[in-house]
């Protein structure tokens, strides 16, 4: 049951990480604050990793950051390669389509690599710092804390490598990001208690046997 957990867990992480980079060359308006579409789905895969990293540990929070990475850049190779290849004669107007949609998304998950690999690390490493300096107390102070510093990482990274160049004000969308991003690491709390409350003891892991 615990592997089954774990590998479900890991499939929803490395599933709203590779649909985050799909969607994030759209830009939408959220309550006045521009930001890229994949704000719905990419805070989430902070809270999975808090989870994994609560439940089994430092490595296997690691682990999954990696999985995390080697699927996104499948995806990315993935998507180009349908890009290549010929298209039928009563198709063309929709591989246009496919190409503008699509196109810029070689930029954007380049982009969202290089802030994932920065950020999801920091995430990990800041987590369990925390839980070792609380003595496993304050869920609540690991969980947002750690996700909070880490997506100013993330949002600073991403945005300048994604938009530079192509979009005006780029720091109002710096700023407008991360603010939507906070809001969704606090609402996300109770969620990450819910998850973390019931665990088995083959679940609970001993700080002392956990990476450093």
């Amino acid at each position: 049951m615990t592997l089954k957990k774990l590998g479900i867990l890991q499939s929803l992480f490395i599933a709203a990480l590779v649909v985050s980079n799909i969607i994030a060359s759209k830009v939408v308006l959220v309550g006045g604050l521009v930001v890229p579409a994949a704000i719905i789905v990419y805070p989430f895969t902070f809270l999975v990793t808090d989870i994994i990293g609560e439940l089994y540990g430092k490595q296997e929070a690691n682990r999954t950051v990696w999985y995390g990475f080697l699927a996104s850049v499948f995806a990315m190779v993935i998507i180009y390669a349908g890009m290549l290849l010929p298209v039928a004669p009563f198709m063309t107007e929709k591989q246009t389509a496919y190409e503008v949609l699509l196109g810029p998304n070689r930029r954007i998950v380049l982009a969202s690599l290089a802030a994932y690999v920065c950020s999801q690390q920091h995430d990990v490493w800041a987590f369990h710092f925390l839980r070792r300096l609380t003595g496993g107390r304050f869920k609540w102070l690991r969980n947002n804390v750690s996700t909070i510093v880490s997506q100013l990482v993330d949002t600073v990274i991403f945005i300048s490598l994604a938009f530079w160049g192509t979009v005006p004000d780029l720091e109002k969308m710096i700023v407008g990001q991360y603010l939507v991003k906070v809001l969704i690491a606090l609402l996300d709390t109770p969620i990450f208690y819910l998850c973390t409350l019931q665990r088995s003891r083959h679940e609970r892991i001993g700080y002392g046997k956990q990476a450093v």
